[in-house]
């Protein structure tokens, strides 16, 4: 049958590249047609268009390409129509993708959403959108199922792609020569995840490493952002002991002892490789006063939000203090009572998130929607 998949960001990639790897053990002739990145393509896919000309991240960048996004609809709407899928597969990228869900819905395409738009936390008038235009919409955290029911409509919950994606790579791992390969010595390891905008980096990152010289018998180390060029990052450490790595994250995660994290994704990757945490985040306050107006959650960390309880201690805005930052990383360090109860948690967590599987779970919803054979409406 022929899939055309849409996702616009890397996690879209990672998660949507697993869920055809588990689709082609179900359909071996499967014909991928894809906006997606190179793990996309690994997996056979042919790439009409690369995340890295499609991801715009924030509301700036949205103004300033929007004559290219509306190109970029306009493209998408009729290379479907050209294509004709079985199935209409849309991973996240809620601004791009729910337009084109709508258009499909009218061509009466089958249309399937994999990794829900977090419209729990902000803009849930688009539930019912989401209602009239999705065929099966396959949620990968445990409250977003109870989320959907209170509207009447019935989410699938598969589990969280990323505990796959971690298995994959423990799995993956023999004898580990990160440290030695990163000139790192057995001192403890403190991961920075400043984000992956300049902008974030920039403020974030400051902050970080604005306690280094409390933590003389630790090494800073940066998960360096793919598309952040090494003499960025360096011009903003100058003076300050802390190296920097690229494309070894879950890497850095095995051997970190501690992790100072900017909300995101890393925050539950963090907790997955089992490492004790801070969640940082300060934006500008025009940001941060649109943000509290709008969102409707407790918590910014996926791990706090998924537990529903104060798991890892976020340092937002005014609470992000160089003060705050050395007192709760001296607890995450040195500790043990602490770490013990953390990584306890993160144990729970684990369970909270359905085991490992996602990817196969959401590529059976499909199967099980389509039978062989079975045609566009």
């Amino acid at each position: 049958m022929k899939y055309y998949i849409i996702a616009g960001e890397a996690s879209g990639d990672l998660h949507a590249s697993n869920l055809m790897k588990e689709i082609k053990k179900n359909d071996p002739d499967a014909n991928f047609r894809c906006w997606g990145g190179d793990l996309m393509k690994a997996q056979g896919a042919f790439i009409v268009k690369h995340i890295s000309e499609i991801s715009f991240m924030g509301f700036a960048e949205v103004v300033l390409n929007l004559r290219t996004i509306l190109r970029n609809l306009s493209f998408c709407k009729s290379d479907i129509d050209e294509f004709h899928p079985d199935a209409l597969i849309l991973v996240d990228y809620p601004g791009f993708n729910l337009k084109i869900a709508g258009y499909a819905r009218q061509k009466g395409y089958n249309v399937f959403y994999y990794v829900s738009p977090q419209i729990w936390a902000w803009k849930q008038s688009r539930v019912h959108k989401i209602k009239k235009t999705i065929d099966k919409m396959m949620v990968i955290l445990p409250f977003e199922k109870d989320f959907y029911k209170r509207f009447d409509y019935d989410a699938e919950f598969v589990g969280h792609p990323l505990l796959d994606a971690v298995e994959s790579y423990k799995a993956s791992k023999t004898q580990s020569n990160f440290r030695l390969e990163n000139k790192l010595s057995g001192k403890p390891i403190v991961a920075l995840l400043p984000g992956s905008r300049k902008q974030e980096i920039s403020r974030m990152l400051k902050t970080m490493i604005s306690i280094r010289e409390d933590f003389s018998d630790t090494q800073f180390v940066i998960a360096g952002a793919p598309s952040i060029k090494p003499e960025y990052y360096s011009s903003l450490i100058r003076g300050h002991d802390v190296s920097i790595v690229y494309n070894k994250t879950y890497d850095l995660f095995m051997n970190a002892d501690a992790a100072l994290v900017t909300s995101g994704t890393a925050t539950l990757e963090a907790a997955l490789f089992d490492v004790p945490e801070i969640v940082c985040y300060k934006g500008s306050w025009f940001s941060y006063i649109i943000a509290r107006m709008v969102i409707k959650v407790k918590f910014i960390s996926l791990v706090n939000l998924i537990m529903d309880r104060k798991i890892v201690t976020e340092l937002i805005q005014t609470n992000l203090t160089k003060a705050n930052l050395r007192a709760e990383l001296k607890t995450i360090l040195f500790n043990p009572g602490q770490i013990r109860q953390l990584k306890n948690e993160y144990s729970l967590l684990k369970q909270k998130l359905g085991n490992s599987g996602a990817s196969k779970k959401a590529a059976d919803v499909i199967r099980n929607y389509l039978p062989s054979g079975k045609q566009p409406k």
